[in-house]
């Protein structure tokens, strides 16, 4: 039996050992185990499983997470001429990149340098393409940048992963996944991994969705979402956007799936009745819904953005195969959904594939799947995963699968479906030559966001609005602020989603990202880098995380972690000019110059 995707009854709030709140799927393992086993695995000298010795690796740079970022990380200080271990607790390299997340947000291609450019200019280049790096990227149809040119196959853009990693000589550990973490005083002397492998290393880089390193090297961090009071902000907290409220004076879609003013159809927000029997609270709420208050805008909160997985499809028969529900499939679970359906044919919508998920075409008859208002986002399920388990969050990843395999099915087989919308999609299938060891499901679920560290140096809204500019850039962001709904909850009687937002940055231009966001404060450590799970509000943070900007700030962080073992100082007391000379030197663009053509 799968795990249970009924957010409603199973997602819980629950408070931590250390105040903070979340909604529980199920219990996770406590606090006080995790500390007894990492104290354990480190007396023991590395014992691994059944009593054997394993290895002890000496390195000087080790990079824990084998992303997007964790490759450029590697690649980079293998390059500076450092012996360099990135270790990985899967089987894949590069993360989101070749996980699914194939139309890449690029934002605009001008703040892109450095190994970022490189790697994505070399991934299209397998298909005959040239990307034009000094041209802004306009998106058909309206909306952000995404896609186009941009736009690959998961096994190719691993494949390039791969290769970078071996051409530039870093060492790479798979499965290696983290149990302990040994401190003397603020330095970070060594890590083990699950399985008894130990690595020393002079600097470390975290470059993990979950700041799993970062956490247990005892550097604060946050989980909530700080409110606007705070920060001075005005996207943070509880917050419901004005375009997601629920109505019912939806406009007609153009061809490219938007509406006049670029809102996307698969975002379309309807008073629907949350409960299984309707206009009845007492019968209980829908499977899909979240429970709790609405609370008050700007409060702060719980919460992280909902996560999916970004699938790859293909239409070609040749190469076609069918996605199976899950086992205890139960179209029950998609009332929710029947309900939306209907309120959209009310309005008289002539529905397809769209409204239930954006796709990009892909090379070779295939699309990146992206989400919905129902669509592979599970609002709720996400909230967990940052302080699960290794085995806990293999159950999370389940339940998000068998979520999305459920909804497919019920999209291709439900009488109360479209025949539309059935037909477009049994015309999909998962390809053969994708994710072969998974089925041809993607290895990699899209956590949108997790831990966020808290450093001496916190990127706000300010610093991405343009109001404020960070000290000493090691790269520039240039996305709008695109948060993922935190709930589905009931507000006013009906179904609303809590926490999106998907808005600009009021015209502001790309903006640096400081120096001081991605290394610790001195006195928690001061040989260790955090470049996926930055210094950054909540709401800051959903404009910086696109994978290009993380993979730029994860080279940034490998040259300061150089210039620091060669000068014999800390990372917070790298040499900034140094550190700026060198990032120029490798292609990296620190600020912006507005160009007008090519």
């Amino acid at each position: 039996m799968s795990p249970e995707v009924r957010i409603t009854t199973d997602c819980t709030e629950h408070t931590d050992e250390r105040g903070r709140s979340f909604p529980s799927l199920r219990s996770v393992p406590s606090v006080k185990s995790v500390v007894l086993l990492s104290a354990a695995l480190l007396a023991l000298g590395a014992a691994g499983p059944g009593g054997v010795r394993a290895a002890e690796i000496e390195t000087d740079i080790c990079v824990f997470g084998g992303t997007s970022g964790g490759v450029a990380a590697g690649v980079q200080a293998a390059r500076m001429g450092k012996r360099v271990v990135l270790a990985e607790p899967g089987k894949h390299l590069g993360g989101m990149t070749s996980g699914g997340l194939s139309a890449v947000d690029i934002g605009d291609p001008r703040t892109v340098g450095g190994i970022a450019r490189e790697y994505f200019t070399r991934l299209v280049a397998s298909y005959g393409k040239t990307l034009e790096w000094d041209r802004p990227f306009v998106a058909a149809g309206g909306g952000p940048a995404t896609g186009g040119a941009y736009a690959i196959e998961p096994h190719v853009a691993e494949r390039v992963f791969d290769d970078m990693a071996r051409e530039a000589g870093v060492d790479v550990l798979r499965g290696a996944r983290l149990a302990a973490v040994r401190k003397e005083g603020a330095r970070i002397r060594a890590i083990a991994m699950e399985d008894g492998t130990v690595v020393r290393a002079e600097v470390f880089i975290d470059a993990t969705y979950e700041g799993d390193l970062m956490a247990k090297a005892g550097i604060e961090y946050t989980l909530r979402r700080e409110g606007n009071a705070k920060y001075g902000e005005t996207y943070n907290g509880i917050h419901y956007s004005e375009k997601y409220l629920a109505r019912t004076n939806h406009l007609k879609p153009g061809p490219h799936g938007r509406v006049p003013g670029g809102q996307g159809v698969w975002d379309r927000d309807f008073p629907l009745d949350p409960y299984v029997v309707p206009g009845k609270p007492e019968s209980g709420l829908l499977p899909l819904m979240n429970p709790g208050e609405p609370g008050t805008p700007g409060a702060p909160a719980p919460g992280v953005q909902a996560y999916c997985y970004r699938l790859c499809l293909t239409t070609d028969p040749t190469n076609r195969m069918p996605v199976a529900p899950p086992a205890d499939y139960d179209k029950k679970r998609y009332e929710l959904v029947a309900r939306f359906i209907a309120a959209c044919l009310a309005i008289g919508d002539d529905m397809d594939l769209r409204w239930f998920s954006k796709h990009d075409p892909l090379p070779n008859a295939k699309w990146d799947f992206n989400t919905a208002t129902f669509g592979a986002n599970l609002p709720g399920a996400s909230w967990e995963w940052p302080e699960a388990s290794y085995a806990r969050r293999v159950e999370i990843a389940r339940a998000h699968e068998d979520h999305m395999r459920g909804l497919l099915h019920f999209l291709a087989t439900d009488p109360r479906v479209p025949a539309k919308v059935r037909d477009d999609v049994n015309r999909f299938g998962l390809p053969r030559d994708e994710f072969r060891d998974t089925g041809g499901w993607p290895h990699q679920l899209y956590v949108r966001e997790a831990r966020r560290m808290v450093s001496d140096l916190v990127m706000t809204e300010h610093h991405t609005f343009g109001r404020a500019v960070a000290p000493d850039s090691v790269g520039l962001g240039s996305y709008g602020t695109d948060t993922h709904e935190i709930r589905r909850i009931v507000k006013d009687g009906v179904v609303q989603r809590e926490g999106k937002t998907a808005t600009g940055r009021d015209g502001a231009p790309p903006y640096p990202v400081g120096y001081g966001a991605i290394v610790p404060k001195a006195a928690e450590c001061d040989n260790l880098l955090v470049t996926f799970t930055l210094s950054a509000s909540h709401t800051a943070f959903s404009s910086i995380r696109m994978e290009p900007v993380l993979m730029i700030l994860s080279q940034s962080a490998a040259t300061a972690a150089c210039l620091a073992i060669d000068d014999g100082v800390t990372v917070q007391r790298v040499d900034r000019r140094r550190l700026r000379e060198q990032l120029s030197k490798d292609g990296q663009i620190l600020e912006w110059k507005e160009r007008t053509g090519p």
